[in-house]
Protein backbone atom coordinates (compact mmCIF):
# COMPACT_ATOMS: atom_id res chain seq x y z
CA UNK A 1 0.00 0.00 0.00
CA UNK A 2 1.08 3.63 -0.59
CA UNK A 3 2.48 6.07 1.69
CA UNK A 4 0.12 9.06 2.43
CA UNK A 5 0.62 12.41 3.76
CA UNK A 6 0.01 15.85 4.72
CA UNK A 7 0.62 19.20 3.74
CA UNK A 8 -0.66 22.15 7.27
CA UNK A 9 -0.31 25.58 7.09
CA UNK A 10 -1.45 27.44 11.03
CA UNK A 11 -1.50 30.50 10.82
CA UNK A 12 -1.35 31.16 14.91
CA UNK A 13 -3.10 34.06 16.84
CA UNK A 14 -1.11 37.34 17.76
CA UNK A 15 1.07 36.43 20.66
CA UNK A 16 -0.20 32.07 20.58
CA UNK A 17 3.63 30.73 19.14
CA UNK A 18 5.34 30.26 22.47
CA UNK A 19 2.38 27.86 23.86
CA UNK A 20 1.18 26.31 20.32
CA UNK A 21 5.25 25.37 20.01
CA UNK A 22 4.76 23.64 23.32
CA UNK A 23 1.49 22.00 22.43
CA UNK A 24 3.62 20.81 19.48
CA UNK A 25 6.40 19.66 21.25
CA UNK A 26 4.40 17.79 23.83
CA UNK A 27 2.02 15.75 21.04
CA UNK A 28 5.63 15.00 19.02
CA UNK A 29 7.00 12.66 21.95
CA UNK A 30 4.00 10.96 22.37
CA UNK A 31 4.34 10.21 18.30
CA UNK A 32 7.61 9.11 18.25
CA UNK A 33 6.94 6.90 21.22
CA UNK A 34 3.78 5.30 19.45
CA UNK A 35 3.20 5.22 16.14
CA UNK A 36 5.47 3.62 14.19
CA UNK A 37 3.25 4.10 11.01
CA UNK A 38 4.24 7.65 11.34
CA UNK A 39 7.68 7.84 9.14
CA UNK A 40 7.31 11.65 9.41
CA UNK A 41 6.08 14.24 11.25
CA UNK A 42 8.17 17.25 10.57
CA UNK A 43 6.84 20.91 12.07
CA UNK A 44 8.35 24.64 10.95
CA UNK A 45 8.63 27.89 12.03
CA UNK A 46 7.90 29.76 8.28
CA UNK A 47 11.12 32.48 7.79
CA UNK A 48 9.70 36.19 7.58
CA UNK A 49 6.28 34.74 8.78
CA UNK A 50 6.35 34.52 13.30
CA UNK A 51 2.69 33.21 13.21
CA UNK A 52 3.28 30.77 10.32
CA UNK A 53 3.74 27.05 10.91
CA UNK A 54 3.94 24.22 8.40
CA UNK A 55 3.88 20.53 9.01
CA UNK A 56 4.72 17.46 7.10
CA UNK A 57 3.46 14.69 7.79
CA UNK A 58 4.09 11.03 6.26
CA UNK A 59 2.64 7.63 7.04
CA UNK A 60 3.55 4.36 5.84
CA UNK A 61 -0.38 4.12 4.39
CA UNK A 62 -3.62 5.73 5.17
CA UNK A 63 -4.64 2.98 7.88
CA UNK A 64 -1.22 4.71 10.01
CA UNK A 65 -2.96 8.12 9.77
CA UNK A 66 -5.78 7.21 10.97
CA UNK A 67 -4.24 5.12 13.75
CA UNK A 68 -2.57 8.47 14.27
CA UNK A 69 -6.15 10.23 14.52
CA UNK A 70 -6.66 7.96 17.39
CA UNK A 71 -3.76 8.05 19.43
CA UNK A 72 -4.83 10.46 22.91
CA UNK A 73 -1.84 12.81 22.36
CA UNK A 74 -3.45 13.42 18.94
CA UNK A 75 -6.25 13.80 20.42
CA UNK A 76 -4.91 16.06 23.39
CA UNK A 77 -3.87 18.41 20.20
CA UNK A 78 -7.12 18.70 18.26
CA UNK A 79 -8.36 19.92 20.97
CA UNK A 80 -6.32 22.09 22.37
CA UNK A 81 -4.72 23.83 18.98
CA UNK A 82 -8.11 26.10 18.61
CA UNK A 83 -6.80 28.11 21.47
CA UNK A 84 -3.79 29.09 19.40
CA UNK A 85 -5.07 28.74 15.75
CA UNK A 86 -6.91 31.28 13.84
CA UNK A 87 -6.53 29.28 10.33
CA UNK A 88 -5.84 25.77 8.88
CA UNK A 89 -5.35 24.42 5.58
CA UNK A 90 -5.01 21.27 4.85
CA UNK A 91 -3.20 19.43 1.62
CA UNK A 92 -4.09 15.51 1.46
CA UNK A 93 -0.86 14.37 -0.30
CA UNK A 94 -0.31 11.16 -2.36
CA UNK A 95 3.74 10.75 -3.22
CA UNK A 96 4.79 9.19 -6.12
CA UNK A 97 8.00 10.35 -6.68
CA UNK A 98 11.16 11.62 -4.61
CA UNK A 99 13.29 9.89 -1.59
CA UNK A 100 11.60 8.71 1.42
CA UNK A 101 12.46 7.58 5.11
CA UNK A 102 12.42 3.91 4.48
CA UNK A 103 14.77 4.21 1.88
CA UNK A 104 12.26 2.80 -1.37
CA UNK A 105 12.34 5.59 -4.14
CA UNK A 106 8.90 6.59 -5.63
Amino acid sequence: MANFGLFVRFTLREGAAEAFDALVRETAEGIRAHEPGTLVYACHEVEGAPNQRTFFELYADHAAFEEHERQPHTRHFLTERDKYVEKTEVDRLQPYAGKYPTGAEK
